[in-house]
C-alpha cells in the first residue's frame, strides 16, 4: 500500500476548496488540521508559509506539495486538496497548481519526512494519477487513488 494512503483519510480529502491565494489555502489546512486533530491552527498555516518561504513546493505539472515539520504532532498527517480554481505557485513551468498534497509530520521525524515527501512526489510526477485525480469526484475516489484502487 502507498504510505500516504495511511496517513491521508477520507476526511482529510478537501476537494472544491475556495482559496485564492497561498495564505488562504494555508489557513484552509490549518483550520482542517485544528478542526480534525486539534492542533493550533496559526502555527500549522505559519509553518507553511515559512517552508514556502524557502523555496516553492510546486513540482510543476499542476502539482504541489506543502509541508512542514509541527510540534507536538505525534504521526504524520497528509492532506490532497483540489482549490477551485488553480493557484499560482511559483511553479518552475509557470501552471498554477491543480492538486495540493500537504505533509504534516512530527518535528523530529526526518526519514519519515524523507520518505512520505518521495513517495508523494512519485505519485504526483505519474501522468495516470493526475489525470484520475482530476476526475475524481469525491473524496472516496481520490482515496481509492491512493489505495492503487481503480
Amino acid at each position: 500500500m502507498n504510505p500516504l494512503a495511511r496517513i491521508c483519510s477520507v476526511d482529510d480529502i478537501l476537494l472544491d476548496i475556495n482559496a485564492i491565494g497561498q495564505q488562504q489555502l494555508f489557513d484552509t489546512i490549518a483550520r482542517h488540521v485544528h478542526d480534525n486533530y486539534g492542533l493550533a491552527d496559526q502555527h500549522i498555516a505559519r509553518r507553511l508559509a515559512e517552508r514556502e518561504k524557502m523555496g516553492t513546493t510546486a513540482l510543476g505539472k499542476g502539482v504541489a506539495i506543502p509541508h512542514a515539520r509541527v510540534p507536538g504532532l505525534q504521526v504524520a498527517i497528509g492532506l490532497i486538496i483540489r482549490p477551485t480554481l488553480p493557484l499560482p505557485f511559483g511553479a518552475a513551468d509557470g501552471k498554477p497548481v491543480e492538486h495540493f498534497l500537504t505533509l504534516l509530520v512530527p518535528e523530529h521525524a526526518t526519514q519519515t519526512h524523507l520518505d512520505l515527501l518521495a513517495a508523494a512526489a512519485g505519485l504526483l510526477w505519474q501522468n495516470a494519477f493526475r489525470d484520475a485525480l482530476k476526475q475524481a469526484h469525491s473524496p472516496r475516489e481520490v482515496h481509492r487513488l491512493l489505495l492503487g484502487v481503480h
